[in-house]
């Protein structure tokens, strides 16, 4: 079999298993880059391949001359990290399924995360950063229908985000069917397909509602349920909504730079901040295990040394 049909044979595995689609997409992307730089290694030219690799011709060497070249190129700890992922399942897939007899990815270690702590923003700046918007819309008081449905839309979505601290996957896969407005939840799927129900509060519950009525505005027959549309009413997509965080983010030069997973993390600090348990933050989140939800404790303490040290007289 060529490396073309034993990829993709690999993304069919990969769908069986209900590998969320961006993973499947990153993998198989990944996995494609190694190949294409297996082709054109030194080690490649040391064995005289002069045709595409085999996967059966890929040794340690290769992996280890893909990685460095990655390193070379200033990737992140955690994308090297996901392209180790990504080889490591795929051989692995290879040796339990195509009759591979040796796992050239099995000596691969994956390297540590950066200790960095997210940045957040303060609860002044999120509340600013989510009503931003119906300020610039009130001040616009704009006659066109489809501008309105517009500034609704992007109201809801911004206050949303923050409400939920949903990851902006979650939140732009969302349908008009996953609106509890009585409970006031949302039925989110996340990762590994698994659904949790999230509670969101009045302003979020008030900008959803103004959306709703306007979203008709916006519809296409590619609308389908899709709770957020985009201009050509087609679900809007994760690259809108970076966009539009950061537009409205940058409005405050004293507020650090974020996407919405920096929304995600502020939320989260946040609520921390007011009392609520880690473990109910970790529920909320959608987190599968609680170190991933603990990193908010550092953040806190954090920012309550920072507290310290501005006010304290003796600090």
């Amino acid at each position: 079999m060529t490396i073309a049909e034993v990829v993709s044979g690999y993304a069919d595995h990969l769908r069986s298993r209900d590998v969320s689609a961006h993973t499947s997409r990153a993998y198989i992307s990944d996995v494609t880059d190694f190949f294409d730089h297996a082709a054109h290694s030194p080690a490649a030219r040391t064995r005289a391949i002069t045709s595409e690799p085999s996967v059966g011709d890929i040794d340690l060497n290769d992996l280890r001359s893909w990685l460095i070249t990655l390193d070379d190129a200033g990737a992140a700890k955690s994308t090297v990290a996901r392209k180790i992922a990504a080889v490591k399942s795929f051989f692995a897939y290879c040796v339990n399924h195509q009759g591979l007899t040796n796992n050239p990815a099995a000596r691969l270690r994956t390297p540590k995360k950066d200790s960095r702590l997210p940045t957040v923003l303060k609860p002044q700046q999120a509340a600013d950063l989510v009503s931003r918007e119906r300020a610039a819309h009130t001040e616009a008081d704009s006659s066109d229908p489809i501008d309105a449905a517009k500034w609704a839309r992007d109201a809801a979505i911004l206050e949303m985000l923050y409400a939920t601290a949903v990851r902006v996957s979650e939140l732009t896969g969302l349908n008009r069917s996953d609106v509890d407005h009585q409970r006031s939840m949302i039925t989110v799927l996340g990762k590994g397909n698994k659904e949790r129900r999230v509670p969101f509060g009045k302003p979020a519950q008030s900008a959803l509602q103004q959306w709703l009525t306007l979203r008709e505005t916006l519809v296409s027959n590619a609308s389908g349920d899709a709770l957020f549309l985009g201009v050509r009413g087609g679900r809007i997509g994760a690259r809108q909504v970076r966009e539009l965080v950061h537009r409205y983010g940058s409005d405050d030069p004293s507020a650090p730079d974020i996407g919405p997973h920096g929304l995600r993390h502020s939320a989260a600090t946040h609520m921390l901040d007011g009392g609520a348990d880690l473990r109910q933050i970790q529920e909320l989140l959608g987190h599968s295990t609680m170190s991933s939800t603990q990193i908010y404790t550092h953040v806190s303490m954090q920012r309550l040394q920072e507290t310290y040290r501005q006010a304290h007289p003796r600090a």
